[in-house]
């Protein structure tokens, strides 16, 4: 990865930093009935709800509330929760080990797409997997959707990190695994990289040699 120029560091978490299925979801939100998850959440798009629950809008019970509305399926608050939760796999120890040697050189970031329900779920992982408390000792700076109010891919999310650590956005460089947030990043002037097969420990080996 090039890295010429490059001062700032911004990551997002789900698909680079911690690991995710979608399919988890959309297979256990199957099992509780509904059919067509697909048509209200995917990694590339979502129904208005996830949007007001991931800007922080409305609360997890109204969430659930409301997904159960939608999807007519029988369940409990809690099953939603726990179908929810399925796309949170883990956190690789080595991952933890790369963002402290990055962090050492760079002025590094994290913003994330998400919500009270999985914060609660990859906090737990967290601990699990790298005994941290949260991930906040990682990086210089940490932003989640439902706290700012702000989302990626929309240019305000991003116009609000480079502001709020005084980035020069030709100096940043952001990483992410979906292209509607590259794009976002982009239509900013940041540098940016579509995180993809290869994981991020492997785009940074220099760092852990």
């Amino acid at each position: 990865m090039e890295l010429k120029g490059i001062k700032n560091i911004i990551f997002d978490l789900g698909g680079v930093l911690l690991n995710i299925n979608y399919q988890n979801t959309q297979k256990a939100f199957e099992e509780l009935g509904v059919t067509n998850f697909d048509h209200y959440y995917t990694q590339a798009q979502q129904s208005g709800l996830f949007d007001l629950f991931e800007t922080g809008q409305i609360s997890p019970s109204a969430f659930c509330q409301q997904l159960k509305d939608l999807t007519q399926i029988n369940a409990t608050h809690q099953e939603i929760i726990d179908a929810w939760n399925e796309m949170l796999l883990n956190f690789p120890v080595i991952r933890k080990k790369l963002l402290l040697r990055l962090k050492d050189t760079f002025h590094t970031s994290l913003l994330s797409n998400t919500n009270a329900i999985h914060i609660q779920r990859f906090n737990q992982i967290i601990r699990d997997d790298i005994e941290e408390n949260s991930l906040a000792p990682l990086f210089h700076s940490h932003y989640f959707s439902n706290e700012i109010g702000l989302r990626k891919p929309h240019r305000a999310v991003f116009e609000y990190v480079l502001k709020e650590n005084n980035y020069n956005p030709s100096e940043t460089l952001f990483l992410d695994d979906s292209i509607q947030h590259i794009k976002g990043a982009e239509d900013c002037g940041i540098q940016t990289y579509h995180v993809q097969k290869k994981p991020v420990e492997e785009l940074f080996a220099d760092f852990l040699a």
